[in-house]
Formats: C-alpha cells, sequence, structure tokens
C-alpha cells in the first residue's frame, strides 16, 4: 500500500488532517521525506517536484542519498538539501508532534540505546532507536543514549541516563517536554523529570537523554 488516509495520520505528524485523502504512507515509523520536502518546508510544490530532486541526487538523509520519497525521517535525523547547502534536523515540538528546524551540523544525531548484545569475540553490539545497530567499545547501558557521528558510523559518546541528566519526553501525554531528571526510580522503571519548575512522573521508556 502506497497512501495512508489523512484521516488516519499518527497525530505526531505537523500537517492538516483536511485536504487530500490520501498522503503517503511511509515505509517505516516516523515523516516521510515527501511530507518533509513539500508540506513542511515547502521545498517542492508537488510530488513529482520531490521525486525530481531525489533522483538528482539533491537531498540527503544523514549524509546518505534518498531516492525514494516514502523513506523516513525520525528523531533527529539531518536533512541536507544540497544545491541550497541547507541542513534541518527533526525534532519534537512542546506539542508532541514533530518539527523541521535547520541546523548548522550536519554530520551527527542522538539516538537511544533498546538493546545491547554481546557477540562472537566479545564484541559489544548496540541496537538503537533508529534501527541502527553498532559495534561500539564505548561503555553504555540499555536505556543511555549515544551521539553518533555519520561519516564514521561509530559512537562518538555515551549520554548516560541518570540524574541531572537532561532529556526529551518522546512518547505519552508529555512528548515534546524537555527537563532534568531529578530522580530515578528504577524498581518502578519511572523517572521524575524536573520542567519549567512541574514535577513529572514519567515512565524511563519514554525518555531520551539529550546532554
Amino acid at each position: 500500500m502506497t497512501h495512508l488516509k489523512r484521516q488516519k495520520i499518527p497525530k505526531n505528524w505537523p500537517i492538516n488532517r483536511k485536504g487530500t485523502k490520501y498522503v503517503v504512507t511511509p515505509n517505516f515509523k516516523g515523516l516521510p521525506i515527501l511530507i518533509i520536502l513539500r508540506d513542511i518546508l515547502k521545498l517542492a510544490q508537488n510530488r513529482k517536484e520531490v521525486k525530481k530532486a531525489l533522483h538528482a541526487g539533491h537531498i540527503l538523509l544523514n549524509e546518505k542519498i534518498v531516492k525514494d520519497e516514502k523513506n523516513s525521517a525520525l528523531l533527529f535525523d539531518v536533512i541536507t538539501n544540497i544545491p541550497a547547502k541547507e541542513n534541518y534536523r527533526i525534532e519534537l515540538s512542546d506539542k508532541g508532534k514533530f518539527k523541521v528546524e535547520k541546523v548548522s551540523e550536519a554530520g551527527k544525531k542522538i539516538a537511544k540505546i533498546m538493546n545491547k548484545k554481546t557477540l562472537r569475540g566479545k564484541k559489544i553490539q548496540l541496537n538503537l532507536s533508529d534501527g541502527r545497530n553498532v559495534l561500539s567499545d564505548v561503555k553504555c547501558n540499555v536505556g543511555d543514549s549515544v551521539l553518533i557521528s555519520f561519516k564514521e558510523n561509530k559512537i562518538e559518546k555515551c549520554l548516560g541516563l541518570k540524574e541531572k541528566a537532561k532529556v526529551i519526553i518522546i512518547a505519552g501525554k508529555h512528548a515534546g517536554t524537555q527537563g532534568v531528571i531529578r530522580k530515578l526510580k528504577l524498581e518502578r522503571k519511572m523517572a521524575s523529570v524536573i520542567s519549567n519548575g512541574e514535577d513529572i512522573n514519567v515512565l524511563i521508556k519514554q525518555l531520551m537523554v539529550i546532554e
């Protein structure tokens, strides 16, 4: 299926539910490149123009050429418009919707560690929230975040899930809220996050460390 009824689009897509009956179906969770270029950034007027730009190799996703308008950008992914020399990062608004922000840094992103495996030869593989599987010598735990270099597909730094870490809530009714961990309640898989003076209790699985 290549199209999705507009009325059934995910709540975190920042586009109007009124308009054409169908929109493109992403081939992975996240925002389709077509929606980003045409509906959000207004870099193209229609699907044909988007496909033309992709065919010409003008658009990068995390420094790799994108060829399919159904390809999706996930949280903190970076899109580059080569002719305009402009970079954009996928972020979350305080309303829990995706937003696309212009940025100067295009070579790195943050992802959350969802799983961790020990492979043959005692090599550690980290399974990340954006679908990457990365071998790393950096000491990290499930629930931590990592800073990834696209060029080398390498983890530069581990951002630990700990008290006083800066986080963003990525799911639930507080999605998009940023704050600082006041207390971890590991036995309950919960955390207390301070945001604008408010103490919010949230599931640890709904948090991503960003600093």
